[in-house]
């Protein structure tokens, strides 16, 4: 798509780089500045408008090596030359000497004339200055923007999942499935939901951010479900079979081995998390539950158990750790 309008423009000048910019810093260079003057976020702007234009086109031929190549050679030949039906001096074939045989070669400009002669040169098949496709020809089809948006959730929802119905700015009702085990802050991206391209390219897409409520009894770790269970000191030191929830509204029996800490965790497989990725367990915690009132009989029992239990001191390791 080469044209005498490369002679005038500093494709390099307008994007801000240097002559040998690399194709990672080109694209990070137009990316924010397309962002900085997309039409659509400067509606009514006819300079930030002309400004992306200019963008695009300038992109459009420094991100591709071959035209890149042919730009730098066409501008290496100075800046002030102009295509013309001929003439001493500035004329054509002053300007293209170097891919003929030799210096000055003429042009013949029988056949398809001008414009074919580029379109040999150059690669192309039509006319010089012809584009495809892009924001009103320049630079390649833009992506709509994306509709950025978050939803809170309870955690039974986020255990089992759900399909909500959601209301653009605009209007447009989306439906969205949330996945079973989806965690919070986790991000759902919906393809093609969010803003329309503005030039025939796809639409952006709706990012959706997670956020779950926090449960009174049940706490994630990973795929994993912790629930604090207390326990009575006694079924704690005698050991007992205790009825436990889960995640899915059903109990289940576990055993309290005698002699069980506080702090222990008894696993229920399977019970947890359920993902594509893989499936958690529920984790009963021990919590020893102390009384905070005693009669005068338990206060006695306890009296005696006292006399009767093992003198071991249980902080005895704890003390020892901390002065290593």
């Amino acid at each position: 798509m080469a044209s005498q309008d490369w002679f005038d423009k500093d494709f390099y000048k307008v994007l801000g780089v240097s002559k040998d910019a690399s194709e990672a810093e080109l694209k990070k260079v137009y990316r924010k500045l397309a962002r900085e003057f997309h039409p659509d976020s400067n509606q009514g702007n006819a300079k930030a408008e002309a400004k992306f234009k200019e963008i695009s086109e300038a992109y459009s031929v420094l991100s591709d090596k071959e035209q890149r190549a042919e730009y730098d050679q066409i501008r290496a030949m100075g800046s002030g030359a102009r295509f013309s039906a001929g003439g001493p001096q500035g004329g054509f074939d002053d300007a293209f000497s170097g891919f003929g045989r030799g210096g000055g070669q003429q042009f013949n400009f029988q056949g398809g004339g001008f414009e074919d002669i580029l379109g040999g040169m150059f690669g192309g098949g039509g006319r010089f200055g012809q584009s495809s496709g892009g924001f009103r020809g320049y630079g390649g089809p833009q992506k709509g923007q994306d509709l950025v948006s978050s939803v809170t959730i309870d955690f039974f929802e986020a255990f089992h999942g759900d399909t909500m119905s959601l209301t653009t700015s605009e209007g447009r009702t989306v439906k969205v499935k949330i996945p079973a085990g989806v965690a919070d802050a986790q991000k759902i991206r919906l393809r093609g939901k969010g803003y329309p391209s503005p030039d025939g390219g796809e639409a952006g897409d709706i990012v959706l951010t997670v956020k779950v409520k926090k449960h009174p009894v049940f706490d994630r770790d990973g795929l994993n479900i912790k629930v604090n269970v207390p326990v009575t000191f006694v079924e704690a030191a005698l050991g007992a079979t205790i009825e436990v929830p889960t995640p899915d509204g059903e109990t289940v029996k576990l055993k309290v081995a005698p002699g069980t800490p506080s702090g222990r965790s008894l696993r229920v497989k399977g019970r947890g998390i359920k993902t594509a990725k893989g499936t958690g367990d529920l984790l009963a915690v021990i919590q020893i539950a102390v009384p905070s009132h005693l009669d005068d009989a338990a206060r006695e029992a306890l009296e005696q158990f006292s006399a009767v239990a093992p003198t071991e001191n249980p902080r005895a390791d704890l003390l020892s750790e901390a002065k290593r």
